[in-house]
């Protein structure tokens, strides 16, 4: 009797550590990887970083893919500047959607500093989300400084409407532009414009754009991107084009946990009201600016619809494939 007694207590251990091992952990995957772009393709997911190195080092892009958030399989060098002509060096966050069963890779290169330099963001296309992905255009999409935005931060942005919108900037400017159709330019506003500049108080970087409940949520990193103070606030309005007015910081380091928590993405479980936010940090004994990794937690709104602070973690998310 008493061996039967202890059963149930050693099914509930047992269970307990098999829900442990099914724990995502932090980082997602080895290796220095930031600026991570999460998106779900074929009900799998899919983060697309940049690979964290000196920027003449940064010449390929590797990308992730999991289908339930737990198990990642690598896929190296899905893009390298061998592929790209004009594109040299510092390769920077990629944003990538699907459209008509090709995959469009938009990224920075070259990290130019004025409007005579080479380089900009371009756009990248395969038949699979793997890749390996070649060049679209042949030259940059955006290879200017308009409205004082650096090109690069890119964020392609669909609307209700099938719109779709390219999001960028960095130097402290934001710009929203409306893409073609085909990603081989821009449709110009009613009033004639072709970049508008939307970028929110404090805004350094990292922009990211999603609707939920019919609002428009736009987020984007603030801080110095080696500093301690690299974090991630929010704005809410009714369009894609604002106006946006800051709500407050959502992510920012944990000195117990990790520093330098920002430039991230947001991911939507299909057909449910369940967020993630994947993001990269640095680990506490690290002071190399580049050793930077990907994490991921969960995000969650209040009634009100403003979003909770997000709580860094050591042990990630739950297991959740997708159906």
């Amino acid at each position: 009797m008493k061996k039967n007694a202890m059963l149930p207590a050693l099914i509930l251990v047992a269970l307990l550590a098999n829900g442990q091992q099914k724990k995502s952990g932090n980082p997602l995957f080895p290796g220095w990887y930031a600026d991570p772009e999460a998106v779900i393709f074929n009900k799998t997911y899919w983060i697309y970083p940049t690979y964290s190195a000196p920027y003449h080092k940064q010449v390929f892009m590797d990308a992730f893919s999991s289908r339930d958030l737990v198990h990642w399989e690598k896929h190296e060098k899905i893009l390298d500047t061998a592929s790209v002509k004009w594109a040299k060096r510092a390769l920077w966050a990629p944003a990538i959607v699907k459209k008509k069963n090709r995959y469009f890779l938009f990224f920075g290169a070259n990290d130019i500093q004025n409007d005579q330099q080479t380089g900009g963001i371009g756009v990248a296309v395969a038949s699979k989300p793997q890749g390996p992905f070649k060049d679209y255009l042949g030259q940059p999409l955006v290879s200017r400084f308009y409205n004082g935005a650096q090109p690069i931060d890119q964020f392609v942005f669909k609307d209700k409407d099938g719109a779709w919108y390219l999001i960028y900037g960095g130097w402290r400017h934001c710009n929203i532009a409306r893409l073609k159709d085909d990603f081989t330019g821009f449709i110009p506003f009613e009033d004639g414009s072709t970049f508008k500049e939307i970028t929110p108080e404090k805004y350094v970087e990292g922009p990211v754009m999603f609707i939920r409940k019919g609002k428009y949520y736009f987020m984007w990193s603030e801080g110095g991107w080696t500093g301690p103070d690299y974090s991630v606030s929010y704005a809410i309005a009714d369009s894609p084009l604002g106006p946006f007015k800051r709500i407050g910081k959502v992510l920012q380091q944990d000195p117990a946990i990790a520093n330098g928590a920002g430039h991230h993405s947001v991911i939507q479980v299909p057909g449910r009201d369940e967020w993630y936010i994947i993001y990269h940090r640095r680990p506490v004994t690290e002071k190399d600016g580049n050793a930077r990794q990907t994490c991921i937690e969960h995000l969650y709104f209040n009634e009100d619809g403003t979003i909770k602070p997000v709580v860094l973690t050591n042990t990630g998310v739950a297991a959740k494939p997708l159906k």
